[in-house]
């Protein structure tokens, strides 16, 4: 198989289980924002070479993993057939518990943060800004009321992103930088 088919010249793409929308199309969006966040995630992951980083580098790839089918919920429309895996009530309970695993570890937050510490880390505050966008398109998806997970996840996921990155910056023995306004 060809990697081009040369059928999106026309600036159309086509969802999984039929139909063709244009390439702006908000679902084209949300799904190509999720493929920017894994892709960040990745760079992420590449950063955590320190065997004290190793809980999370392991969370990033299952992370990378889930959003594989979040992208694929995305691309499928709710009555498409096939049908194909889809983000679930289970997917953002596994995020809760991720949460709360890490941030046991964590001061408790008394003040904003900037942005930052070490490079990893810096790279999931990035990853956290683009799950805040891809959350924001799903949102805007006009025919989503088919009870999709995917926007639910994607808000838990930034909450997880911005914790990973904190625990990422006490096991490298950074410090948080407190914002002062």
């Amino acid at each position: 198989m060809k990697i081009y088919t040369r059928t999106g010249d026309d600036g159309t793409t086509g969802l999984f289980g039929g139909g063709r929308v244009g390439k702006n199309h908000s679902r084209i969006e949300a799904y190509g924002t999720v493929d920017e966040l894994n892709s960040i995630l990745g760079v992420a992951h590449s950063l955590l070479k320190d065997d004290a980083l190793h809980p999370v580098a392991e969370v990033l790839q299952g992370l990378q993993n889930s959003l594989f089918v979040a992208g694929a919920d995305l691309a499928t429309p709710a009555d498409a057939r096939p049908t194909v895996p889809r983000i679930s009530a289970a997917n953002v309970e596994e995020l809760e518990t991720l949460i709360d695993r890490f941030e046991n570890d964590l001061d408790d937050l008394k003040t904003f943060f900037l942005p930052g510490g070490s490079t990893a880390a810096s790279m999931m505050h990035v990853a956290r800004t683009v799950c805040r966008r891809a959350e924001r398109v799903c949102v805007g998806i006009e025919d989503s009321g088919d009870g999709s997970f995917v926007a639910i996840y994607l808000n838990r996921l930034s909450d997880l992103l911005f914790v990973l990155a904190r625990w990422t910056n006490m096991r490298s023995g950074l410090t948080d930088i407190p914002w002062k306004p």
